[in-house]
């Protein structure tokens, strides 16, 4: 793109500014010229030609806004004179076919994951710590104060300052030159080459607020987030904290391990606090558990395994006007990679596929599948009508100041995803993914929510695509974060992977930066490239009560 204005669908009656355009300025479109009548900022779009009010306005080639005040063409395309519109679906399929992109450079491509019994890999292999009950969360500080530190696995500090070592000069009778002269500062790369289980990624303790009070239902979703956890193929095993009286139940849990796993192998070790003695005791027998559990997972080790064992999260938040002709169709082409190789892509955020709802019925390969996501959709959207609000809200403040000014202009470029692909299974939340190709998982457009659910649903790598920057991670998946544009990747390189702000300058096409981000998942799926979010410990965690959540 090296043009500094484009039209992105030949059906589009808006264009994006690629840069700041100036007042006065002539643009040609398909050989029409516009005189710009104001200064248009960069990420925002202007009109291509007049509009009266209620004219339909369409970008990527789908109906985004109705005009609610007269547009010049020339003038800029805001929230004042345009409203949220997309375009009715219903449940009818068109005959979809697809050809896959060429794959060749990845034919024969391994990645080095922990092999499970149960057929699955992972790219990380993690001991989990969990409450059943947000009561037990001061019992889960206690353990990881316990265990983290100690045996190598701090995450949260660049360093750790040895105290014990300045306690036993002292004991020692060191005069103050010696104790001045003792190091006592470790780096986080010490820490890592003096973990005790070399091995095993670290101890991941999932603390939330649910597991009692609500409704019923809630607890039912969250046992089956968590079994889904458990199951996730980059966890070797965990540590469940009950206080007893909960909704959430053990039983509840193990009936959702066993739904998922009915010969689950991992082992899973439950400690009830209202049938302990004592805090102390539950706590001791909590540590001894999970250190014995961690000399067993510390067994394992990476070993060659098919990209077809990828599953990959497609996630974005925080988006920008560049998001939906960058960033996200460059990470359509990895998930349409992917999927050749036999891996499984996964979309999700179902409330940021407004607008683009029969596109994908159309692309389901099963009526019975369609039609479950038209119900999910048609469900999802009642419900925020419901409490008085609607897809419309959807774009955040952020999102509208940097040129996302409605939710099916958001959602159209959100899609881009998925690539092109057909979709072979549409799946509600925390149910799990068995098929090879794109799957669709109905999560909220809250971006720690939706990051959530697709781990809990089977995902061992995500890619989160960001116009505007954010830190955000997962406790057991590791999250690579690709920026739509290079100023993002300059100023918040510490916690951008990749910059695929070159396909705006022209440096990169969509298909190369595909191959780029495909190429960059697999060496962090085989621990070669460790993520950001990762190094920095990131490690974000909120279930979703399948309230409205936007």
């Amino acid at each position: 793109m090296s043009k500094n204005y484009v039209q992105i669908d030949p059906k589009d009656n808006i264009i994006v500014a690629i840069t700041n355009l100036d007042k006065g300025m002539a643009t040609t479109i398909q050989g029409k010229e516009v005189i710009l009548k104001e200064n248009i900022k960069q990420k925002h779009k202007y009109a291509l030609n007049d509009f009266a009010i209620g004219d339909e306005i369409f970008m990527y080639g789908v109906l985004i806004g109705k005009a609610i005040e007269p547009i010049q063409a020339g003038c800029a395309i805001t929230i004042e004179n345009v409203k949220h519109a997309s375009a009715e679906f219903n449940n009818s399929k068109e005959k979809f076919t697809w050809t896959a992109p060429d794959a060749s450079k990845f034919e024969g491509r391994t990645f080095n994951g922990y092999h499970r019994e149960d057929g699955k890999v992972g790219t990380g292999n993690y001991w989990l710590v969990i409450p059943l009950t947000f009561c037990e969360n001061r019992n889960i500080d206690v353990l990881e104060g316990a265990l983290s530190e100690k045996l190598g696995y701090e995450t949260k500090k660049d360093f750790a300052v040895d105290t014990d070592a300045l306690i036993n000069q002292y004991k020692a009778g060191a005069s103050s030159e010696e104790i001045y002269s003792t190091p006592i500062i470790t780096t986080k790369e010490e820490m890592t080459k003096n973990r005790v289980f070399p091995n095993v990624d670290g101890i991941k303790f999932l603390k939330h607020d649910g597991g009692c009070g609500g409704i019923r239902q809630d607890s039912e979703t969250l046992c089956k987030l968590l079994a889904g956890y458990i199951a996730n193929p980059n966890v070797a095993g965990a540590t469940v904290f009950s206080l007893g009286c909960q909704n959430a139940q053990i039983e509840m849990l193990q009936n959702a391990i066993d739904a998922i796993t009915p010969n689950n192998t991992k082992p899973v070790h439950y400690l009830e606090q209202q049938q302990s003695s004592s805090e102390r005791s539950l706590i001791e027998e909590a540590v001894k558990h999970t250190f014995v559990g961690l000399t067993e997972a510390n067994k394992i080790e990476r070993k060659p395994a098919p990209v077809s064992k990828i599953v990959l999260g497609l996630e974005c938040g925080g988006s920008d006007g560049f998001s939906g002709i960058s960033a996200n169709p460059a990470l359509g082409y990895a998930s349409d990679l992917l999927v050749a190789l036999g891996g499984s892509p996964v979309l999700s955020e179902f409330p940021e596929l407004n607008g683009v709802e029969q596109e994908i019925i159309t692309r389901c390969n099963t009526e019975k599948d369609s039609k479950k996501f038209y119900d999910l959709m048609r469900a999802y959207s009642a419900a925020a009508v419901a409490v008085g609000s609607g897809f419309e809200n959807n774009p955040s403040p952020g999102n509208i100041k940097d040129g996302l000014i409605t939710d099916a202009m958001k959602s159209a470029g959100a899609a881009k995803k998925g690539g092109t692909s057909p979709v072979v299974e549409v799946l509600d939340y925390t149910e799990q993914i068995t098929k090879p190709g794109l799957n669709l998982l109905c999560t909220p457009g809250n971006d720690v929510e939706s990051t959530t659910g697709l781990v809990g649903s089977g995902c061992n790598v995500v890619v989160f695509t960001t116009g505007l920057g954010t830190p955000t991670g997962n406790p057991v998946a590791p999250v690579l974060k690709i920026s739509s544009n290079t100023k993002l990747y300059e100023r918040m390189n510490d916690i951008i992977d990749i910059n695929t702000g070159t396909v705006i300058t022209g440096e990169d096409t969509i298909e190369s930066m595909g191959e780029k981000i495909l190429d960059h998942v697999i060496r962090v799926a085989s621990g070669e490239t460790p993520s950001k979010a990762v190094l920095h410990g990131h490690n974000d965690f909120i279930p979703w009560k399948r309230g409205v959540s936007l």
